[in-house]
């Protein structure tokens, strides 16, 4: 995955006015961005990495909203609502964009992906549309097809939890996909616990475990730790677990 000036990033960092969101927020008890005033991005794909429940994908959905996605997905022209869940952090976000606009953009959503895809089909039906059947399709295969057809180069694309509906052979096709449009002038900003993903050669890596926000190495991750051990130590493991 080819270097790139931080300043060509389409999204360079953001800040979180505090006083915009109220003293007995939930937001407020998250611990990784509990006080959090400022994040940079400095290389063309980010991973945020944490334990369920440390704030990554709400602090996703903020920034995908806040840069003007629909909250449940979509390119930025989608406009449609099945159940407003996101948190007023995006509110209090104010993004720092980069010199240059993207051409295209997403914002893919593994817990939302059946919504997205029922709009997609009735948006391809119009004028100039076309069908990509995704409800036709194993989860899997609709989910990667998804994003292979809207991945394309000079765009941003936000991911949360892209693994989840994919095998791990798709997951390293994905994984090819994201390094390819990386090189071409597009951003990611990605939720995973993928070792897989995390693999992916110059990514940063931002850990949400552990107290604020902070950048780790891929060894560090606990996808990779908990992973390695598993495999290394797969008899004991299980004999410890089941003998409880």
């Amino acid at each position: 995955m080819a270097e790139r000036s931080e300043l060509l990033l389409f999204l360079r960092g953001l800040t979180i006015d505090w006083d915009k969101i109220a003293r007995d927020s939930y937001l407020r008890e998250i611990e990784a961005i509990a006080g959090m005033k400022t994040l940079e991005f400095h290389k063309p794909v980010t991973f945020f990495v944490g334990e369920n429940g440390s704030g990554k994908s709400t602090l996703l959905e903020a920034i995908a909203v806040a840069y003007g996605f629909n909250p449940e997905g979509g390119t930025r022209n989608y406009r449609f609502s099945t159940y407003d869940s996101h948190s007023g952090l995006w509110e209090a976000i104010r993004l720092s964009k980069g010199l240059y606009k993207p051409g295209w953009g997403y914002f893919l959503r593994a817990e939302s992906f059946y919504n997205v895809a029922t709009a997609e089909e009735e948006y391809s039906r119009g004028p100039g549309g076309r069908p990509q059947h995704f409800h036709e399709r194993s989860h899997g295969e609709s989910f990667l097809q998804m994003a292979q057809s809207n991945f394309k180069d000079n765009g941003i694309y936000l991911l949360d939890e892209p693994e989840a509906a994919l095998s791990p052979q798709r997951q390293l096709s994905l994984m090819l996909e994201i390094a390819r449009c990386a090189g071409a002038a597009s951003q990611f900003i990605i939720v995973t616990h993928s070792p897989i993903l995390l693999a992916l050669p110059d990514a940063e890596i931002l850990s949400f475990d552990g107290g604020p926000v902070h950048a780790c190495s891929y060894e560090d991750t606990e996808s990779y730790q908990i992973t390695e051990m598993f495999i290394n130590n797969r008899e004991q493991i299980l004999r410890h677990l089941f003998d409880e």
